[in-house]
């Protein structure tokens, strides 16, 4: 019978140092892109959210009006210039300034 050692806490904790650091010296636009909404997320499906504007049917979706994104919406948080941010539909994920839905609100003014 072979004999396997049971790690120690010791290692185990060693272990953990060592991912959260590599997990911090990820790139940031590598960290960005893991945050960023996929449009095949089930809550971004339920909006009709699409990482760029230009490629909404508004067709489909009739309460698309041009000129509309995420960037100049009133959920967005993102910062001015930037290519993604934050919205308040979506916790913890990143939307697309050029993207929209259908929960689209003008930013006041």
């Amino acid at each position: 019978m072979t004999h396997h050692p049971t790690p120690n806490r010791r290692l185990a904790l060693s272990g953990l140092a060592a991912t959260g650091l590599a997990l911090l010296l990820r790139s940031p636009a590598a960290r960005a892109q893991d945050a960023l909404l996929s449009e095949d997320d089930p809550g971004a499906k339920g909006v009709a959210y699409r990482a760029d504007a230009a490629q909404v049917d508004p067709a489909r979706n009739p309460l698309f009006k041009p000129g509309q994104q995420c960037a100049n919406c009133s959920l967005y948080a993102g910062e001015p210039g930037q290519p993604q941010g934050g919205c308040g539909l979506f916790y913890g994920k990143e939307v697309s300034a050029r993207g929209w839905c259908n929960a689209w609100e003008r930013r006041p003014g």
